[in-house]
């Protein structure tokens, strides 16, 4: 890539963002950890610093080596970064003696610096900081203010070097993609040439030097990830590619059948393992939601290697990992961001097993990997199935594992996703479910008293499910799906709906 940007992750909640409002410009980004810069900066045309819970004062402050990129690479320091190149570089950064959190009003904003073209006057942006810039560093200019902010905007002169206190990457600030535009483009000079059409041509390329004539097995899950990485690998290598598609035990009701009769149409070459029992026995007595996460990990590794063994010469194994899996599973690809969860796709093989592996999408946000299928001719229907965990059920059974939760499950979950397509819904929910909750609730059938499970239906709107918030369904649709799933799934006696967003919630129970 020679068109990049390098976004230098210091552990903001904010950074997976900042990433996403580079990606929608169509300028290609990739974030790496603040104290493992790459070694090679030739490949990078602009530098993007991201904001920080540390404050630059602090003796434990990120502290990175910034004198190949500072004055040589376009650079855009956000909040932590802003201060941190005041504080280094002659500046003064203190404690705010106002609260500097949540919205603003951009004012003083210097109308001939094309930073802020087309920037309206008192334009809101978002704060979030306790420390602020009280001195500029040295031949720093001031280029825009608000009300508590006196350096809410700088530039170093005779570098092409900016620093602002706000976040352009959230959507509190409305004209931040624009901002990043006037960076980017008007004064960095990239060009918007990253699109679903130039990774598919560049992608298929490096698959095929990379791969060569080699055999490559891939993990079929049904969903859009491995489904456009399969039709991927096979523009690249045809024939060699090798799809499993395994049955886990835990897949949605029917899924397992219906999928493999859709890739029949497809031209993949598609073998399908049933290996529920295995999944099932392994995880029985476990209720712990990390330990089940490893286990299905670790069963679906062992199938592949039983699987790959009957392939000839099989050399990869492929994945249809995208970027936020690596981005919860290994905190910003190593950076000081927290980890919010492992996920069985994530880390690597054990040494055990001679496959190399190979992730084209790893790189790529859902809706991007959606709009890469879409150029790769995969049809509507398909693309725009809900997300579903790669542990599949496990993780919507709170607690330990049997066959008949699953069995519950599998029958709540289809009266809810069957009546959100029924009603027309399907397609205004970015993912939806149903969750196991591992206790009782006392209800009442007939005459009789019951004690039996309740259950947590759940649905979100989202992009990339970095964020996320609650779909707030028509109360007439949930009355009608909480009456059908009591009245036909034996067990269930009570249903709620979850109204949490993410953050602070998580899209997943477990």
């Amino acid at each position: 890539m020679q068109n990049n940007v390098l976004i230098l992750d210091f552990g903001s909640q904010y950074t997976q963002l900042i990433a996403r409002r580079v990606r929608e410009l169509n300028i290609f980004c990739e974030i790496k950890p603040y104290n493992h810069l790459p070694d090679d900066l030739s490949d990078y045309k602009a530098v993007i610093l991201s904001g920080s819970p540390f404050s630059v004062r602090a003796d434990d402050a990120p502290h990175p080596d910034l004198s190949e990129i500072k004055g040589k690479i376009p650079l855009l320091a956000i909040c932590y970064g802003a201060q941190y190149l005041a504080h280094f570089h002659g500046g003064n950064v203190a404690p705010s003696n106002t609260r500097e959190y949540g919205r603003a009003r951009l004012t003083s904003i210097d109308g001939n610096e094309p930073f802020f073209y087309e920037i309206r006057e008192g334009s809101q942006v978002w704060m979030s900081h306790s420390d602020t810039i009280k001195q500029l560093p040295e031949n720093a200019l001031k280029l825009a203010s608000t009300e508590d902010v006196q350096n809410a905007a700088y530039k170093i002169e005779g570098e092409i070097t900016y620093g602002i206190q706000f976040h352009p990457e959230v959507y509190h600030t409305k004209q931040g993609k624009l901002l990043l535009e006037n960076f980017l483009v008007h004064i960095a000079g990239l060009q918007q040439t990253w699109t679903p059409d130039a990774f598919v041509e560049t992608t298929v390329e490096e698959l095929k030097n990379k791969i060569g004539s080699d055999k490559v097995i891939l993990g079929l899950s049904g969903g859009v990830d491995s489904t456009v990485a399969a039709v991927l690998l096979h523009r690249a290598i045809g024939d060699h590619l090798h799809c499993i598609f395994v049955n886990n035990g835990l897949l949605r009701k029917n899924e397992f059948q219906e999928v493999m009769d859709q890739y029949e149409h497809m031209g993949l070459n598609v073998k399908g393992v049933d290996a529920s029992a295995r999944f099932l026995n392994a995880l029985a007595g476990e209720d712990d939601p990390e330990k089940k996460r490893k286990i299905i990990g670790g069963i679906f590794i062992d199938v592949f290697d039983d699987e790959s063994h009957k392939v000839d010469d099989a050399k990869w194994l492929a994945q249809g990992t995208i970027y936020p899996d690596v981005i919860e599973s290994v905190s910003a690809t190593g950076g000081p961001s927290a980890t919010i969860k492992s996920h069985h796709n994530v880390g690597g093989l054990p040494d055990f097993m001679k496959l190399k592996v190979v992730e084209p999408l790893k790189m790529l946000f859902k809706d991007e990997v959606r709009r890469v299928g879409a150029t790769l001719g995969i049809e509507d229907e398909r693309l725009g199935r809900h997300p579903f965990p790669g542990p599949g059920l496990a993780i919507r059974i709170l607690g330990d594992v049997t066959e008949e939760k699953v069995n519950i499950l599998q029958e709540v979950d289809a009266i809810f996703i069957n009546g959100l397509k029924e009603w027309g819904l399907y397609h205004e929910v970015w993912q939806a479910g149903a969750m196991l909750l591992p206790v009782n609730s006392v209800g009442v059938m007939g005459d009789e008293r019951t004690y039996e499970k309740c259950v947590a239906l759940r649905a979100v709107e989202s992009t990339d499910g970095m964020t996320a918030d609650w779909v707030n369904l028509p109360y007439e649709f949930l009355q009608k799906t909480s009456n059908e799933i009591i009245n036909k799934v034996p067990g269930v006696n009570r249903v709620v709906y979850d109204i949490s967003s993410k953050p602070p919630a998580t899209i997943e129970w477990e």
